[in-house]
């Protein structure tokens, strides 16, 4: 008999990065501030609203939340998302960059069940790499997606369209991605993922995501693994 296609076994797991693989620890936040203070870019309202914006657009591609912020000016935009970058990678190297506990063992597992895992990010792909560096992840993923990458940011599903396409995944059933905002969830169920999963280690919280539409929401990605298998998405005996 045939599996149904909605319950294929999975081959390509699609994974956000700060907050879902990376630890934030409110360095988006910090980075934020900066830009704003130097760019002068959420001069336009509140500072609360500004700040709440941004923490309800998380994982979004950045130049769409700064076009929001600076009331469409494209331009201002553009250097408040420079001057964003920027902040976020001296961030980095001023403190370091850290992994969700257990994210690395929990990548190598999802490969070594055979299956093909990417990283997607509202990241610039300079900030993405500097943070896959410093993790020392290059060999761990089988690649990376920034906006620029696909061609729209999430909530659109471009990035995890993109990933189907270039590792040849069979369907997009067979597709899973797990993230910690609303805008992955979204992304995930744009894309007809099979399976799309919220963790709680980042930005949004359980009711959230539920109202969001994943099919399950985590403490955090170690558990993945396991939540596929227990929904026979797993093929358990097959090796990368």
């Amino acid at each position: 008999m045939t599996t149904p296609l909605e319950f294929a076994p999975i081959e390509l797991v699609v994974l956000d990065m700060a907050g879902t693989t990376v630890l934030d620890d409110g360095v988006v936040e910090q980075a934020f501030q900066r830009a704003a203070e130097q760019t002068g870019v959420a001069d336009r309202m509140p500072w609360h609203d500004a700040l709440e914006y941004v923490r309800a657009t998380m994982g979004q591609s950045k130049i769409d939340v700064f076009t929001h912020l600076a009331a469409g000016d494209v331009a201002a935009a553009e250097r408040a998302t420079a001057a964003f970058e920027g902040a976020y990678a001296d961030i980095v190297s001023e403190q370091g960059v850290s992994e969700i506990p257990g994210a690395a063992d929990a990548i190598q597992g999802l490969r070594d069940s055979g299956l093909t895992v990417v990283l997607t990010t509202g990241f610039a792909p300079v900030t993405r790499d500097t943070l896959i560096d410093g993790l020392g992840w290059r060999d761990l993923v089988d690649f990376a997606l920034s906006p620029a990458d696909a061609g729209r940011g999430r909530p659109a599903p471009d990035m995890v369209l993109t990933a189907i396409i270039r590792t040849q995944t069979s369907h997009v059933a067979a597709v899973a991605v797990a993230g910690d905002t609303i805008s992955d969830v979204e992304s995930g169920r744009r894309a007809g993922a099979g399976f799309v999963a919220g963790v709680l280690s980042g930005a949004h919280d359980h009711a959230t995501l539920t109202a969001a539409g994943a099919d399950i929401v985590l403490p955090d990605v170690t558990g993945l693994r396991g939540a596929l298998a227990e929904r026979g998405l797993l093929r358990l005996s097959t090796t990368h």
